[in-house]
């Protein structure tokens, strides 16, 4: 995959990465003098790249989520399933093209995958709304939970998306209510559900597929309650306060596993997924595959008491009484 954008922490190791192979096109030459040379820029630049990307910001880890590059569910579901079927329409009113789904096979285990699909071009990305689902997008979700409920199947939800469409079109047909209405389905579902963060995972837009008996997170993945900017639009009245809101927002996959959100993190490619979608895409059907097996020893009612117990445990309240006493 190309990378078309760089983003400013990538730079010295992109241009390290050219001297390489520029140092590499005169070994091939017959420059035996280069290879010493060749290899001890390789050993800096894979310990530049650990270094770089084990202490990122959160504002860099946004940065990465939102990478143009980086990898989609369309991308994922062709590494990680075969026999896969795309099912489209709400059966109510239309087709949303932000959001894809189907059946397919993931290790010989049928499976139900939805996801939110962004686009790699203009063109795409107005077909794509830019994974911006709208209410028929959501009812979608819904009709093919309840088919996959039908046939026993475990359900994995792909999310990335900044938020749900605001649009006037989609307010007109219900747009709170799709999403409402998704939360309530999932929470009775009686068949396993696994959600991943593959990228951006963005309000209510993201949480209409994400209530599940496992929340896992790619590594540079985030996951908000609202978009970094939505944020510093309502709090500073200013959307250039973005980087503080990101860092404010504790929305890292490190943050919200230690929160108790997320449940696990799933290791990126050296670099971000963008920079090798095979082998993301291996720690993810390992991850997928795993915890399939795990929520397979639950029956339905299990299931559905899991996945309670999972949503009642995250966060806390203290009451005012009790703070003044401590």
């Amino acid at each position: 995959m190309s990378n078309t954008r760089v983003l400013d922490f990538e730079k010295p190791i992109v241009e390290l990465e050219g001297k390489i192979r520029e140092l590499k096109l005169l070994l091939a030459g017959g420059n035996e003098d280069m290879a010493k040379e060749i290899e001890r820029l390789e050993a800096r630049a894979s310990q530049l790249q650990r270094e770089h990307y084990a202490q990122l910001s959160a504002w860099e880890q946004l940065q990465l989520a939102k990478h143009p590059d980086r990898p989609y569910t369309f991308d994922y579901v062709g590494e990680i399933t075969t026999d896969f079927v795309e099912l489209k329409g709400d059966r109510a009113y239309n087709d949303d093209p932000a959001i894809v789904a189907g059946m397919g096979r993931l290790r010989g285990r049928r499976v139900m995958i939805i996801g939110h699909q962004k686009g790699r071009n203009t063109k795409e990305n107005v077909l794509r709304n830019f994974g911006m689902a709208r209410p028929e997008g959501y009812r979608k979700c819904q009709r093919l939970m309840r088919l996959a409920e039908q046939f026993g199947l475990p359900i994995i939800c792909l999310i990335d998306t900044a938020g749900a469409y605001p649009g006037i079109g989609a307010e007109e047909r219900g747009q709170a209510e799709a999403i409402a209405a998704s939360l309530e389905l999932m929470a009775a579902l009686r068949v396993p559900t696994i959600s991943v963060v593959i990228g951006e995972g963005g309000s209510g837009g993201a949480l209409a597929i994400g209530l599940t008996n496992r929340i896992l997170m790619l590594q540079h993945a985030v996951y908000s309650v609202i978009s970094p900017r939505g944020c510093a639009s309502i709090l500073w009245k200013n959307p250039e306060a973005e980087q503080t809101a990101a860092e404010q927002l504790r929305m890292t996959a490190e943050d919200l596993l230690n929160f108790g959100v997320c449940d696990g993190i799933i290791r990126e490619a050296i670099g971000g997924a963008h920079r090798g979608l095979t082998v993301t895409a291996a720690a993810l059907e390992q991850a997928l595959d795993e915890h399939l097996i795990e929520l397979a020893k639950l029956s339905p009612e299990q299931l559905v008491a899991d996945r309670y117990t999972k949503f009642r445990q995250i966060g806390h309240i203290e009451s005012r009484a009790a703070s003044s006493a401590d």
